[in-house]
Formats: structure tokens, C-alpha cells, sequence
């Protein structure tokens, strides 16, 4: 599974959020509950954009948004997760 970020994703990263790559990977194995489903109708791709909230190692909590195809991550967006965001993610993520 490898993760895939555009250029123009990465600089918005860079550039509007200050995460990089590597907080990123943090994130994913540092998860402790399932991803949800983004059900906006502005949001909807196919497959389903999904997300969820982690820590980084040094316990930044971003929010991740990606779309899954095949065996590859699609990276959206990643940015620190505000305080709504992460109360509706432990309110309706299961944990894993």
C-alpha cells in the first residue's frame, strides 16, 4: 500500500496546513479507531472519500482525508483536526 500525494496537494500541505508526509504516515499507524465515510454531497467520489483523526509521535491530532483504489492511499487533505471534527469522529468511529 503505498500513499500517493498530488504536487499541488503537497504544496497546499506545505503551504496552508504546515503538515508533511511523514506526520502523515504517523497518523495512519498511530490510529486507534476506524475511518469514516465523508457523506457530503460536495464531497462524494468513487470510491468514497474517507477520514479520520490520529496523532502524530509527538501527539498533533490532524485530521486525514483520502480515497482509497486498489492497494493505494489517494491523499486529499490532511490539516489539524478542530474541536467539531474530532467530536464527531470518537462520537461515530468504532475503535480498532
Amino acid at each position: 500500500m503505498a500513499l500517493k500525494i498530488s504536487p499541488a496537494t503537497r504544496e497546499k500541505l506545505t503551504r496552508k496546513h504546515q503538515v508533511n508526509e511523514d506526520e502523515i504516515l504517523q497518523c495512519f499507524a498511530n490510529r486507534t479507531h476506524d475511518t469514516l465515510i465523508d457523506i457530503r454531497a460536495d464531497h462524494q467520489t468513487n470510491p468514497p472519500t474517507e477520514w479520520f483523526i490520529s496523532e502524530t509521535d509527538v501527539g498533533r491530532k490532524l485530521k486525514v482525508v483520502f480515497v482509497p483504489v486498489n492497494q493505494d492511499i489517494f491523499l486529499k487533505t490532511a490539516y489539524p483536526a478542530n474541536a467539531d471534527e474530532i467530536y464527531i469522529y470518537y462520537k461515530y468511529a468504532q475503535e480498532i
